[in-house]
């Protein structure tokens, strides 16, 4: 959570009042996609009932200096960094690798903050992405075919009916695991951990390796910079703590439904499963339960934007979302693929523009770009990675708007899960060590020599 932020009591959410209830649930009158088949109805509606009554995750006041935070992204005044799992599972909710995440986002973040010469907002795909759609309802493997995994949240990874089927349970696990992810994250930003001198200091580290060579130029100077800081008498204590925010993809309509709260200050419901959330490529139809359930809760709402996309999606999906032309409430993700994104971003951008909507702009460019190799493994190039960073930054340019964010899979581990990068993984060194549930994320390595390179895309856009 922004975990800067004591919490004021008085601040709290109360249950929903029999007023707002309806309002709510209209969802459940349009089509929804990507839910589980719960084999026990009665038992999902009984877990939803417990999840009313649990406390929130993260808080209305909380969100609302997201959304502020994020408005200046809006006005091109600072920058967006959202990181973390493809799918988070509860085995992996450690200290280490949620320590190790959150030191990779820190990492990166003092570095882009620095080639963009602006703040950067801080998001963890963390605490919450539990759930994940597929392109398939069922898995067969030599002749047996079971329900497809959809994350820790529904069902388990492991091949067997019994792991498989669709257990409500595992939403009130999902909920206590991101509660005590919120809490170790807490410990981490605000008790050192972030402090600017430390994190710089590993990224220094990361530059004078040999293979990183390129990036130590870079590096030099922003080192030149922190020691100007210390010198000019900067308050170093106050660059210890960091805001860093908790966002998912809000899939398990259940979960977010009974995760959401009416604010006491405004009356106005929260989602508080998290401070964002955006709606997936595969659910973001217009007439969708996703999109009718989003656009009625206060949060900042994302939407992934595929190749696909039309300019009357687009601003069909402002008029919803975005009614009021808040700036800070609506994000677009887009995930174009390399080949693809310069000529199908242009566009909307362009469209975007002349309309009276402030989107933030943020690319995505894992999701168009995976592969399969010829020994089975779901990968990522880092190229193709890089080029489409490098063609959301020429889009942008060629527009004149701004570039807004970086939203990338990746854990602070050393994974062999996409190839490339200076590392040079190979289609063989995949076997290494890949060990994602779903999709390839970037290694510790692989996500700061992109936050290096990012940085290079932003000093030429702001020359």
């Amino acid at each position: 959570m922004n975990v800067s932020t004591m919490i004021d009591p008085t601040e709290a959410v109360v249950e929903p009042r029999p007023e707002t209830i309806e309002g709510l649930d209209n969802w459940r009158t349009r089509p929804t996609k990507q839910q589980p088949p719960w084999p026990d109805q009665a038992a999902a509606d009984a877990v939803s009932e417990h999840l009313l009554r649990v406390p929130p995750l993260v808080f209305a006041g909380e969100v609302d200096q997201l959304r502020n935070q994020l408005a200046t992204v809006a006005r091109g005044e600072a920058f967006v960094l959202q990181g973390g799992d493809c799918a988070e599972t509860f085995a992996g909710a450690t200290a280490d690798q949620i320590r190790n995440r959150v030191k990779t986002i820190l990492q990166m973040a003092v570095v882009l903050t620095y080639g963009a010469s602006l703040p950067v907002v801080k998001m963890g795909r963390m605490a919450g992405q539990f759930a994940k759609p597929r392109s398939s309802d069922e898995e067969t493997r030599d002749g047996v075919t079971l329900p497809a995994y959809r994350g820790d949240m529904v069902n388990g990874y492991e091949f067997t009916e019994e792991s498989r089927t669709p257990n409500p349970e595992r939403m009130l696990e999902g909920y206590h695991t991101a509660a005590s992810t919120l809490n170790l994250i807490r410990a981490f930003t605000q008790g050192g951990f972030a402090d600017l001198r430390m994190v710089h200091s590993w990224n220094r580290g990361f530059a004078e390796n040999p293979a990183n060579r390129r990036y130590e130029g870079l590096a030099r100077e922003i080192d030149r910079a922190v020691k100007f800081m210390e010198a000019a008498g900067a308050n170093f204590d106050e660059l210890k703590r960091v805001d860093f925010f908790a966002s998912h993809e809000g899939l398990l309509m259940e979960y977010e439904r009974a995760m959401t709260r009416i604010d006491s200050r405004t009356g106005l419901p929260y989602d508080t499963s998290a401070h964002f959330l955006w709606i997936g490529e595969r659910t973001r139809d217009l007439d969708g339960a996703h999109v009718d359930f989003f656009s009625r809760v206060q949060n900042p709402i994302g939407v992934k934007l595929g190749p696909s996309t039309t300019v009357d999606d687009m601003n069909r999906l402002i008029d919803i979302l975005d009614p009021d032309r808040v700036p800070g409430r609506l994000t677009f993700i887009t995930r174009m693929g390399a080949g693809t994104i310069r000529d199908a971003l242009p566009p909307l951008l362009d469209a975007a523009q002349r309309s009276e909507a402030t989107p933030i702009w943020i690319t995505d460019p894992m999701h168009g770009n995976g592969i399969t190799t010829q020994t089975g493994f779901k990968t990522r190039r880092f190229d193709d990675v890089v080029d489409e960073v490098k063609g959301f930054f020429e889009a942008h340019r060629e527009v004149g708007s701004h570039p807004g964010g970086l939203h990338v899979e990746l854990t602070g581990d050393d994974v062999t899960e996409c190839m490339g990068g200076t590392q040079r993984i190979d289609e063989l060194g995949l076997e290494t060590r890949y060990e994602s549930l779903c999709d390839p994320r970037l290694n510790h390595q692989q996500s700061l020599e992109l936050s290096f390179l990012v940085a290079e895309e932003l000093a030429v856009t702001a020359s």
